[in-house]
């Protein structure tokens, strides 16, 4: 497939090897909101890897590049101080949907460390990547792209079920950083 991502820090970075050995034809940008445009215009799927606090302003900027596109949510809804920014009535992705509703906004990889986001393994163990969208067919294709990258790739239901991806996303990095287990870990659902 052809992937845009925007941003090109450790998430995009990291998705984007990850991709890219998975056989994808993948264009990255960092702060470049014409290159940005550019690359989502020419992309079937686009990944936003950003901080949830441009989240919607980065949206806004890209808007009619986003036509059409199935579009993912990688973001964790958090506040500076690692709190969850939002409630369980609603979550950043459908905030996210609403802001471009010509989009299919898929929630997923906000639960995994960008340091496994380019093989979906942590120690040889394969990693869970849950993905919740309303469209079908797009959140196949990002299940597809997880798939290409690694990792266990499961469907968690309607965009709505993002409302409980983020606080999962939010919890890993507890887990990681504010209880001293590190970002070598990760989340597998055994089945």
């Amino acid at each position: 497939m052809k992937i845009a991502v925007i941003g090109n820090g450790n998430v995009g970075s990291a998705l984007t090897r990850g991709l890219g050995r998975g056989g994808h034809d993948v264009a990255t940008v960092g702060n470049d909101p014409e290159r940005a445009r550019e690359i989502a215009r020419g992309a079937e799927v686009v990944i936003l890897a950003v901080p949830f606090g441009v989240l919607l302003d980065v949206a806004t900027a890209l808007a009619g590049a986003l036509d059409g596109k199935d579009v993912v949510d990688v973001t964790n809804a958090l506040t500076e101080d690692l709190q969850l920014a939002l409630g369980f009535d609603t979550s950043g992705a459908e905030q996210l949907q609403a802001r471009i509703p010509s989009a299919r906004v898929i929630k997923a990889f906000n639960t995994v460390f960008a340091g496994t986001m380019d093989s979906g393994s942590v120690k040889g163990q394969q990693l869970t990547v849950l993905a919740a969208g309303d469209d079908d067919e797009a959140k196949r294709r990002v299940l597809e792209l997880a798939r290409s990258i690694g990792f266990d790739a499961i469907d968690a239901g309607p965009l709505r079920n993002a409302r409980l991806l983020e606080p999962m996303g939010i919890q890993n990095i507890q887990l990681g950083y504010g209880l001293g287990l590190g970002t070598d870990i990760g989340l597998r659902l055994v089945r």
